[in-house]
């Protein structure tokens, strides 16, 4: 069992930058890939990054490439994804998850979800 709890969502001028953060409790952190998603209101959740194991490797939706970064520490048990250079576009909840597969995009592949932080972007 994982437990996930994101924080470092608010409201932000399009242009300006945030940085999410996401606990786990549990020993088992580093068994599992770390994934960031959003979902904006009316929307599907959508994949944003992840991160491997080890997070030696990562994986990022084409579109947020450039702008987001999500890097782990597995000694702090945290995951966290950096938002630079944002848009009213980014304005969502935002999820961490976690799950055995890497590299994906799939929500299903991800069995572990947090209760979701707040990013608001005003234009």
């Amino acid at each position: 069992q994982v437990r996930l709890v994101e924080s470092g969502g608010g409201l932000v001028q399009a242009g300006g930058s945030l940085r999410l953060s996401c606990a786990a409790s549990g020993r088992t952190f580093s068994y599992y890939a770390m994934g960031w998603f959003r979902q904006a209101p009316g929307k599907e959740r959508e994949f944003v990054a992840a991160a491997s194991r080890s997070g030696g490797s990562t994986y990022y939706a084409d579109s947020k490439k450039g702008r987001f970064t999500i890097s782990r520490d597995n000694a702090k048990n945290t995951v966290d994804l950096q938002m630079n250079v944002l848009e009213p576009e980014d304005t969502a909840v935002y999820y961490c998850a976690a799950g055995p597969t890497f590299p994906s995009n799939y929500r299903y592949d991800y069995n572990y979800w947090g209760q979701g932080t707040q990013v608001t972007v005003s234009s």
